[in-house]
């Protein structure tokens, strides 16, 4: 963490909700919101990487490192998949500060298993932190956003969301993760539409680093680097895209998928239309195969799936 803030003020007087703040990723984001001049809101229920158990130590000690060095926060413990929890989250901003600007959805947590090995409970804790716990913050956010517009007041908003590779190629090992976080993207783009009008852009990332949650599936690959190296794995690489996609510079960036990793930024290219063939009536099924075999061979080829090789 730099010992002062304020160094650019990219994001002076912006409130900021941060979520799962308590920790890598997330902490790395309030700490640069912090240092840029936002006021933030450091959310975090400080569970166990698997979601068990609860603690407002992670987040009460992000919160006292951001004002040591004369910056504003306060923590929230609340469960950002709970209706009513998400509610009062964003009502923290509004009440502490008077308004809203950022809202980072960045919590979430892992039951990795092979799909055949998935339980019920493990498919669906998984989906409702991550996927549910993007929408209810950001569902809470956009109803203030959309009110101060209607009523003529300035908005600037941003809503920033946490995808990842596996989301958008898929995991092996990971389908209720992969599942979800591919979901996060979908959303992205539905808010990026519907919010647009109200003065709202909403973006995603899709981060490569080590934290809690990656550690054990890369140990090798996210290994520390000697001292005084580059360390390409460090959370904070990933925190000054997402702060410049919460200032107010970003304001004509809507709609997109930002691959991040080390010294690497990158635009990710989503599904498209590929190549088709229109009979111009209804197929026979015995027609069907010759035609999947034409546009496969016309189609490029898929990014393989993680671990799939």
């Amino acid at each position: 963490m730099c010992s002062t803030f304020r160094v650019s003020g990219l994001c002076e007087g912006r409130i900021v909700v941060v979520t799962g703040a308590g920790r890598g990723i997330g902490r790395a984001h309030a700490l640069e919101f912090a240092r840029q001049g936002a006021k933030v809101v450091v959310n975090d229920i400080g569970a166990n990487i698997d979601g068990s158990g609860g603690s407002d130590g992670p987040a009460g000690e992000v919160v006292d490192a951001i004002r040591a060095h004369g910056g504003e926060a306060v923590a929230n413990g609340d469960d950002v998949a709970d209706w009513d929890g998400s509610e009062r989250l964003i009502r923290t901003a509004i009440d502490t500060w008077g308004g809203l600007d950022v809202v980072v959805n960045n919590a979430g947590f892992l039951r990795d298993r092979m799909l055949v090995s998935t339980s019920e409970q493990e498919w669906d804790a998984v989906m409702r932190v991550h996927l549910k716990g993007h929408f209810c913050p950001s569902r809470h956010a956009s109803a203030y956003w959309r009110e101060q517009a209607k009523a003529g007041e300035p908005v600037d908003a941003r809503i920033i969301n946490t995808s990842s590779g596996a989301g958008l190629l898929g995991s092996v090992g990971q389908g209720n993760y992969s599942a979800a976080k591919a979901g996060i993207a979908a959303l992205t783009l539905v808010q990026a539409a519907e919010m647009g009008r109200y003065g709202v852009t909403a973006n995603a990332i899709a981060p490569a680093a080590r934290t809690r949650m990656t550690e054990a599936v890369f140990a090798d690959t996210m290994a520390a680097p000697e001292e005084g190296a580059f360390d390409a794995m460090a959370p904070e690489n990933v925190s000054p895209l997402v702060v410049w996609l919460g200032s107010t510079e970003s304001t004509q960036v809507t709609g997109r998928v930002f691959e991040v990793e080390g010294g690497i930024i990158g635009v990710a290219d989503g599904w498209h239309s590929g190549p088709r063939v229109d009979k111009g009536a209804r197929w026979e099924p015995a027609e069907v195969g010759g035609v999947v075999a034409q546009l496969i061979d016309e189609a490029p080829e898929p990014s393989p799936v993680y671990g799939s090789q």
